[in-house]
């Protein structure tokens, strides 16, 4: 399947900047630095307009007030199409709180219409307590999970979370993809991979595979898959 072109309430927000227990420390520290020793359009998945994801979300023709959750954001640009989409109810997420920190900043005002969680999607504890979600996005964040058990962790937390009839984005290196990022081993995947691992609850929506160009002109190519939660 190929992907289309598409053109692009008033609620407390509360700030997680610290979470009750602290994501593992090398790993935080990994993605701190990557965050603080680079300007964003310089990191090796930065996307100025992430076209893909905008028109999967598109697809899932929600109301202004689902709720979204991105996670992995880190400091991406999505967050802030999907305030202008309209969407009231934005979940970002990352273990790095100088990520967040930064894409606030890039938010200004708006910043203070996110929920704003740091937690480690492989150790969740404040992500435990979020409300049920109707899109669960996700550029670049599964395929950093190399071990079964973090794996399992990650969709276990996602079941749980995603509402019946909710919607879940995958953008994750193909198995033509690089085997590293970020100094980082990767997992890779096709849609029938992430199909086994979402289980029988989910139905395949959209699918289709993308090059991504890194700002060095590097090519990674990508699956991008839009699953339905039907069960």
């Amino acid at each position: 399947m190929t992907g289309e072109s598409c053109n692009i309430n008033d609620k407390e927000k509360s700030c997680c900047s610290t979470p009750a227990q602290e994501p593992a420390a090398s790993l935080k520290e990994h993605w701190n630095n990557a965050y603080l020793n680079n300007a964003e359009d310089k990191l090796g998945w930065y996307e100025e307009f992430p076209q893909e994801s905008i028109c999967l979300v598109d697809k899932c023709n929600l109301s202004p007030d689902s709720v979204i959750l991105n996670v992995g954001a880190g400091t991406t640009t999505l967050i802030g199409f999907l305030l202008l989409m309209g969407y009231t109810n934005i979940i970002a997420t990352d273990i790095s709180n100088d990520s967040l920190a930064k894409l606030k900043t890039s938010l200004g005002d708006e910043e203070d219409k996110i929920t704003w969680i740091v937690d480690d999607l492989t150790k969740p504890v404040l992500l435990k307590n979020i409300p049920p979600v109707d899109l669960w996005i996700d550029r670049a964040v599964l395929h950093f999970f190399t071990e079964a058990g973090d794996q399992d962790t990650y969709f276990e937390l996602l079941k749980s979370k995603v509402r019946k009839g909710g919607f879940v984005i995958f953008a994750e290196y193909n198995l033509d993809g690089a085997t590293q990022c970020a100094g980082l081993p990767i997992n890779r995947y096709n849609q029938e991979m992430l199909a086994e691992k979402i289980g029988n609850n989910f139905s395949l929506t959209d699918s289709f595979e993308y090059s991504y160009f890194m700002p060095s002109g590097a090519e990674r190519p990508y699956v991008y898959t839009l699953f339905r939660k039907t069960g």
